[in-house]
């Protein structure tokens, strides 16, 4: 370990942030969190799109994949981290690829992890058979996202758009490169931005910084700088002086219609009017893409983004409408708003402050997490420098409305889009985008603000949280239990849910359960949709409200100075609901088009097929499950007086449960919710909808066929009756976590993706029901569909072989470890402690049986495993459906 005498020395902290740089360039962040029991390390290359050469085009990508192949000190990657329990990921992006784990709060964890990136940093193999099979996987992520017809509009307008710059390439890569690219060229790219002067390691979480700074030290430290330098890209985009236009035709049950307009980089001055912008235009509901074309059933659906890159970007809008719709409309009605309306319509003052509202409530609410924030900065930083993360946000508070004019007057014009026809005109009419600005002066002496509040150490063992969990009766039929802590931000996660109905006076009201929560989200008796939004903003509240048959879900994420009134908006909103038709029929639209859409989405259609096998009831019972057609039936066929029915007879105090966890008076909680819900009562009995196991269900396979989509779905389902309070539950949960449950190093991982390449995403899982005594398994994987014979083949191999062979006491002991290390770090984050706590109420239950749970995980044997392995498991019982394009299938020779 390095003497602290020998430590790099800070160079800038900004609101408790603190770089550093090692004498080989290496870029470090730390940001000390005491308040959660994990730390996240993220190694940031500054690599990604915006690098590749010709015939390079996904090679950033294809990278990232690579480097969870191992070393020869890390043999197996993904293994190593699942052990530990670690949730980790790599992502590539436009100017960055990076790579983090979160784990459990130890110096040997960020240990581990810290030299797991030096290690994999300038050591991963970059094999000749690894590319063979991974190659393939990338190239299944790529026919998943040509699945969605509106995804690859956007990539057709990003390719439109630029006409040298790489933006217009997309990160997945273009098919051909990821195919043929020699390893050779790939050994290349990794050993030219590899290096030690082109990353960034950032460390978060609960650690001791100088431990932190001696093991990047150690472990980065010696790492060589290759003699010749990167070449820094230098392409700058011309001025345009023309609109664009691109057409894509595929099958699908919905039209888009977008539009895009180059925009200065993030670090520029203009990009938080731009982002703002984005808000006026797109958002739901108070933009003006919605009320125009929304609500006047132009369109369904729209959308406005844009996103911070190191060179200027683009601002992107979508529109989605039903076929029935004209096109031609809906594109005319899209650039009239976009391009005519600013100066008789002109932004207003009230529209900036609400984006600047929803903006900073977004980034404040998200700043509470610190492994996310480790994420942010690395984006940050990708365009030039970690603190325009500060940067951006001073510059978004001080937003007026004369900024966001100009800009809109400035950039969405009809030379800089790209969409429609081309027109001759009779003069040039050039856009000249700024180049991004000198961050060195723009940054010169920026020393920030206070750091944000921190919270307490926390210790996410169960039996530890127990004992500070406060239970009771509320008021009514409703508990509650209530866990105050210290938390970073003073931040307050709530859930409250209200259950109500019963199988026979719901069984006729099913449409009007299911829009009730959506349409009471959209004002109350006193508040429009858009004042109830800005409420919510004003406050720094998150909240969302849904129905599902007999319960009522209300989440909430907010401050701690808010709590009381949020409490008292939410409770307006659940008793007094707007309910308005004009809403209702806006969102039923939106519901309907999404649907029909889903007809031919495979990742919807298998699924949906095996759950029908699995609910073997009638079409007048409640539990029946629905077609598609027959739920977009439900939903058409719901009407307003039915929904206001349900909501002024069925609902009240009679039964439910309030979970609280975060910065809070437990006592002021509980004196407001009883002060609102006291009264609120229905003659209306609950009783709950039960969904017991069906192992009798024999086993099935069924081809759907899903026109023009290149990725395929398969989704395979079979139901036990077993308590998951019984050893053979924890047994069977460590046999499936062994069999495709532990992320990249389970035997279907390994198998289907890492060896055969077959699959970017596969996966097992088994899910309990408490209150049904009843547990499901569900299988599922992508592939091409090409690949399904095979796809199906080597997952039935793998199952055979777990059954056969069963599990080693390695792999039990791997699995145990990680499990349970994964569960522990699931109870770091307060909105999933707020529902552990919910359901614990709901099953009659405390976090006491968590701990038995893991205990039992903990002594469970080999023998046991292989025991609930072969009385469960059966996949000759399996109900299976795969979805896909199989008819036109390419011919072989």
């Amino acid at each position: 370990m390095a003497e602290t005498d020998t430590l790099p020395k800070m160079l800038r902290s900004v609101e408790g942030i603190s770089q550093y740089e090692l004498d080989n360039g290496v870029q470090i962040l730390l940001f000390p969190d005491d308040s959660k029991e994990v730390v996240t390390v993220n190694m940031t290359i500054f690599v990604g799109s915006r690098h590749e050469g010709y015939g390079e085009a996904g090679m950033a990508h294809l990278l990232e994949h690579m480097l969870f192949k191992g070393t020869p000190t890390h043999p197996e990657v993904p293994k190593a981290l699942t052990q530990r329990g670690a949730r980790f990921n790599g992502t590539t992006w436009m100017d960055r690829t990076n790579y983090y784990e979160t784990l459990p709060a130890s110096e040997d964890n960020l240990e581990f992890a810290i030299n797991l990136e030096a290690d994999r940093l300038v050591n991963s193999y970059i094999r000749g058979e690894d590319l063979a099979s991974e190659m393939t996987v990338v190239r299944n992520e790529f026919e998943r996202g040509e699945n969605s017809p509106t995804r690859v509009l956007m990539q057709r307008i990003e390719a439109a758009a630029f006409d040298w710059h790489n933006y217009g390439k997309s990160t997945i890569g273009n098919q051909s490169d990821i195919e043929r690219v020699p390893v050779v060229k790939l050994r290349e790219f990794y050993r030219k931005y590899y290096r030690p002067d082109n990353v960034m390691v950032i460390v978060a979480g609960k650690f001791d910084p100088d431990h932190a700074l001696a093991t990047i030290q150690n472990a980065f430290g010696p790492i060589p700088v290759p003699d010749k330098p990167i070449d820094e890209t230098y392409t700058v985009e011309p001025a345009k002086d023309g609109e664009r236009t691109v057409v894509l035709r595929r099958v699908g049950e919905i039209q888009s219609v977008g539009a895009a307009y180059h925009i200065p980089a993030g670090s520029h001055p203009e990009y938080a009017a731009v982002k703002a912008l984005t808000v006026v235009l797109g958002d739901e509901p108070s933009g003006r893409l919605y009320k125009e074309m929304v609500e006047t059933k132009i369109a369904s659906n729209v959308y406005a983004m844009a996103f911070g890159f190191r060179d200027p970007g683009l601002l992107m809008t979508i529109v989605e409408a039903p076929v029935e719709q004209s096109i031609e409309q809906v594109r005319a009605k899209l650039i009239d708003i976009l391009e005519d309306s600013w100066d008789q319509n002109p932004i207003t003052d009230a529209e900036v402050e609400r984006a600047k509202a929803q903006i900073l409530k977004q980034r404040e609410m998200a700043s509470t997490d610190t492994d996310k924030i480790a994420v942010t900065l690395s984006d940050w930083a990708a365009q030039g420098d970690w603190r325009l993360y500060f940067l951006y946000r001073d510059a978004v508070e001080a937003l007026t409305a004369d900024q966001v004019r100009a800009v809109a007057k400035k950039y969405l014009v009809r030379n800089n889009r790209t969409v429609g026809l081309f027109i001759p005109s009779d003069e040039s009419e050039r856009v000249r985008i700024p180049e991004s600005p000198d961050l060195n002066i723009l940054l010169k002496d920026y020393k920030g603000r206070e750091a944000v509040a921190a919270g307490e150490s926390f210790d996410p063992d169960p039996l530890a949280i127990e004992k500070r969990v406060l239970r009771g009766d509320l008021v009514g039929g409703i508990t509650y239990a209530l866990l105050p802590k210290r938390t970073r931000g003073d931040s307050v996660s709530l859930k409250l849910t209200i259950r109500f109905g019963t199988p026979d006076t719901l069984k006729e009201r099913m449409g009007a359960v299911e829009l009730l929560g959506l349409l009471m989200a959209r004002g109350t008796t006193e508040m429009t949709y858009q004042e109830l939004q800005d409420e919510y903003t004003r406050l720094k509240a998150d909240v969302s409200i849904y129905t599902l048959m007999g319960l009522l879900q209300v989440d909430v994420t907010t401050k701690q100075e808010n709590l009381e009134k949020v409490i008292a908006l939410v409770s307006e909103v659940i008793k007094t609901p707007r309910l308005d038709e004009t809403e209702l029929e806006l969102i039923r639209r939106q519901i309907v088009t999404s649907m029909q859409q889903s007809r031919t989405e495979p990742s919807v259609v298998a699924p949906r097929n095996v759950r029908r096998a699995l609910a073997p009831y009638s079409k007048d019972d409640i539990r029946y499950e629905m077609t598609i057609d027959e739920e977009i039936a439900m939903y058409e066929e719901a009407t307003i007086e039915q929904i206001r029915e349900l909501h002024a007879d069925f609902l009240g105090n009679q039964a439910g449960e309030l979970s609280v966890v975060g910065n809070f008076e437990p006592a002021t909680v509980l004196t407001a919710f009883q002060s609102e819900l006291e009264g609120w009562t229905t003659d209306q009995p609950y009783v709950r909808i039960d969904r017991p196991a069906h192992p009798e269900i024999p086993g099935q396979l069924e081809i759907l066929e899903t026109p023009d989509k290149s990725n395929a779905f398969m989704y395979s389902s079979q139901q036990y009756s077993l308590s998951d309070m019984d050893p053979e539950y924890a047994a069977l949960t460590l046999g499936n976590f062994i069999l495709g449950g532990g992320s990249l190093s389970s035997r279907l991982a390994d198998r289907v993706r890492q060896q055969e390449g077959l699959s970017y995403g596969v996966r097992s899982g088994v899910s309990p029901r408490p209150k049904d005594h009843r547990v499901d398994m569900t299988i599922y994987a992508i592939t091409n569909p090409g690949n399904k014979d095979k796809l199906m083949n080597v997952i039935r191999e793998e199952i055979d072989r777990l059954i056969n062979d069963g599990v080693t006491q390695d792999e039990l002991n791997a699995a145990k470890q990680s499990y349970l290390q994964a569960a522990r770090i699931s109870r770091t984050g307060d909105p999933t402690l707020a529902s552990m706590l919910l359901m614990n109420m709901f099953t009659n239950r405390t976090l006491a049986d968590v701990a038995k749970h893991e205990q039992q995980i903990q002594d469970a044997t080999v023998e046991d495993v292989n025991a609930a392995i072969r009385k469960f498991i059966d996949p000759d019982k399996l109900v299976t459906a795969i979805a896909g394009d199989f008819a036109n299938l390419p011919e072989t020779e």
